[in-house]
Parts: structure tokens; sequence; C-alpha cells
């Protein structure tokens, strides 16, 4: 697999995976299953793992950090801090303090069980901490090598550049797919005017853009999905439409639904590397095969054209889930 730069120093493979779903939010969680996930990912040339101290909480680094401690594989890890949450409780807090940061970011050291992070996000931006203070919080953990690069999620492009102005940003991860492209009006170009890579998580629309769902499916217990605006009864009935144009020009291209919205991600510039999220197998495989579908500048603009009229229904979150958005 090819390997793409982020920032400057930050090497990784061309699509990675993300490992939030082996913990919580989509459903029963199978260790077993996830390691071998973990492994086969591996085999198939990502070496770009991303995490963060929230997922479970905690249990998604300690994942991490057993599969790392059995099979010494030669991966990046990127993990977040910022959002505080009870075990079982969606609902959140964000403390981006230096002190936070601190404390945050040993634990994440042990459980992962790592000398380094390679990239060390925050996770979600509180409007009441100056971002100035937090990123000169994590100054010193760069300085004594326990973050290699420090990254930004959900960020908005005045107070990315605040914080570039501190010290050098890698790397921001925001949603970004074929229904969420808020982020090519102002984050993404300020990414490219800094020189900063764009890491686009829930690159699949949290799996809706593949085309499983329908009017009436039925999620699984513990599946967070439920609850989201875009997924509810009757937008999911007016947004399966976005999702049938998907199907249809991936036909014509002969590859899926999944393959065709990360090959035009991928297209949108070297300087994107998705991460695409799975607990299973096979999802896995076809995701990585991505990179082997090329889209022409024809392509990708008919394929915008084509769901560019295409309204689409609901928030991407709900409103707990919005704090520290675009902050």
């Amino acid at each position: 697999m090819e390997s793409r730069q982020l920032g400057t120093g930050l090497s990784v493979s061309a699509i990675g995976l993300g490992c939030m779903g082996m913990s919580e939010f989509y459903g029963p969680r199978d260790d077993k299953e996830s390691l071998r996930v973990l492994a086969r990912a591996v085999d198939l040339g990502i070496d770009f793992f991303d995490t963060a101290d929230m997922y479970g909480p905690h249990h998604n680094e300690a994942l991490l950090g057993a599969f790392m401690a059995r099979n010494h594989p030669r991966i990046r890890i990127a993990t977040k801090f910022g959002i505080v949450r009870n075990p079982g409780e969606y609902k959140r807090s964000l403390n981006n303090s230096p002190r936070y940061a601190r404390e945050a970011c040993e634990a994440s050291l042990r459980r992962l069980g790592v000398d380094q992070i390679d990239l060390y996000y925050v996770h979600r931006i509180n409007p009441e901490q100056p971002i100035e203070e937090t990123i000169e919080g994590l100054v010193p953990l760069v300085n004594a090598g326990k973050i290699a690069h420090i990254g930004l999620c959900e960020v908005s492009a005045q107070t990315l550049r605040r914080a570039h102005a501190v010290h050098p940003i890698s790397a921001v991860q925001t949603e970004y797919s074929l229904w969420s492209r808020e982020v090519e009006l102002e984050v993404l170009p300020a990414c490219r005017e800094l020189g900063i890579g764009f890491v686009p998580y829930s690159p699949l629309g949290r799996g809706f853009l593949t085309g499983r769902f329908q009017d009436g499916f039925e999620f699984e217990e513990g599946d967070f999905r439920s609850s989201l605006p875009r997924f509810n009864p009757g937008a999911i009935g007016s947004n399966r439409r976005i999702a049938d144009v998907i199907a249809e020009l991936a036909t014509l291209k002969n590859c899926t639904p999944a393959q065709l919205s990360l090959a035009w991600l991928l297209s949108k510039g070297p300087d994107i590397v998705p991460i695409p999220g799975t607990k299973r197998l096979r999802y896995l495989e076809e995701n990585a095969a991505a990179t082997q579908v090329a889209l022409s500048t024809d392509e990708q603009e008919a394929l915008e054209a084509a769901i560019t009229h295409l309204p689409v229904v609901g928030e991407r979150y709900t409103a707990e889930g919005m704090k520290g958005v675009d902050a």
C-alpha cells in the first residue's frame, strides 16, 4: 500500500484503520475477532491505527496495547484526549487543560504499552479553554519524547491557525465523506495553506453510504446510530437517495459503494488519509482494496454532480455529540 504524508515527518499508509467500533458504539464487542482484524490490517499494509482514551472508555487503547505486546507490529498509533465520559454514558464533558493533557497522555502511554504516541489529538475543543494554552501544555510532552506529533479534531479554521502558530499541527481529523463535506469550505483549505494533513473519519457515513440501510432497519442493541438524526425513520428514506447514486456509479466502476466512496476521498489529494472503521474482516479487506480504484477528474466531478442536488436530512450527531464540533 502506498504511503502518504501528514504534516512534516509523519508517513502513514494511504488508508488507516478506525478502531473505535471494536470497543463500543456499534453493538457488541468481540475482542478475539478484533485482534484478528488488527493482524489482518497489518498484513494488508495498513500501519496507521486510530483510537482514543474515551473509546470504551479506555478499553480500545488497552486492546491495541495487548495486540502490540503480542505481535510487535511496525505501526503508527494515533490517540486522543479531551472528551471525559463515565463508563456506560454517552454524556460527556470537555477538558483541554494542560494538567489534564499530561495526565491523559501518561495514562494512554500505559494502556498502549508504548514510550511514544505517534499522533496525539485534542479530541474536541473546549471553547472556554484558550487553544494556545492547550497547545503550550502539549509542547513539553513533545520535548520529552512522549508524543511525536500534535493533531486537532473537529476544529474550526480560525482555531487551527491559532494552534499552529504555537506549535506545528501535523493533522486535523474531522468527519468528511460524500454526505459530510463542510470541511471543504474553510478547514481543508486552511490545512493546505499551513501544510497540515487531513484525516477523514466516518468516510463511509457510519456505513450509510454502503447502501446497507433501508427504512425500518433494526439496529443491534448498543448501536448508537439508532439515536443519530440522519438514521432516524424518515431521514433514512430521504438520505437513501445518496446511497443509491453511489451504488449506481460503483456498478459502472466495477467496485463496491464503499470502495467508490473511499476512492473519492483518496482522489481529493495526497494529503488525505481516511480511516474507515470496522471490526469485521470482510469489510476491512473491502476497504483496503479501495486503494486500487482510481478515479479520473471527470469521474470525480460526475460523482459530485450526481449527489450535489440531493439534500442530507439530519444533523451528524445529537446535541450532546455536537459538543466541541467546529470550535
